[in-house]
């Protein structure tokens, strides 16, 4: 194993942490309206890989996938529900929990973020050969997969 793999992985977190400024937004669309948040944002790439990997998505879901407490997220959602974002309804598994799903209107504001975010990795990596980026690319997809998609019970 390469020393200094977990140093460099939090060196970078750290670094791209900072870099989420509410002015992130206006790189995504100069004409974004008010509603488009860093916050707002996070709820829904939340709320979207959660429901990709096949979860049912609840409010304890997205806050595991947001690494927060669950009364930080319920707030969170309790907003983007607000700004249109995110549409609650009673789970089909459980009717004492609210299942969660997007909206049309999350649509566009997820796929600028996609969209900038793909861009911002092509950057990253546009001097290393093509054969590094894919694997680089499927690396990290892999990592993100097996962090954030299995679900709480198989941990």
């Amino acid at each position: 194993m390469p020393a200094g793999g977990g140093p460099a992985l939090f060196r970078l977190v750290r670094f791209w942490s900072r870099r989420w400024a509410p002015d992130v937004v206006q790189q995504l669309d100069e004409n974004a309206p008010e509603t488009w948040t860093v916050q707002n944002l996070f709820v829904i790439q939340a709320v979207h890989g959660a429901a990709e990997a096949g979860a049912e998505v609840t409010v304890a879901e997205v806050a595991r996938q947001l690494g927060l407490d669950r009364s930080v997220a319920s707030r969170m959602i309790t907003d983007a529900i607000r700004d249109g974002f995110v549409h609650r309804d009673t789970s089909d598994r459980d009717a004492r929990r609210a299942q969660l799903s997007l909206t049309d209107a999350a649509k566009p504001f997820l796929d600028s973020a996609q969209e900038h975010q793909q861009r911002a990795f092509d950057e990253l990596v546009a001097r290393w050969p093509a054969e590094d980026r894919r694997r680089f690319a499927g690396y990290l997809r892999r990592l993100a997969a097996e962090v954030l998609d299995a679900p709480v019970a198989k941990r």
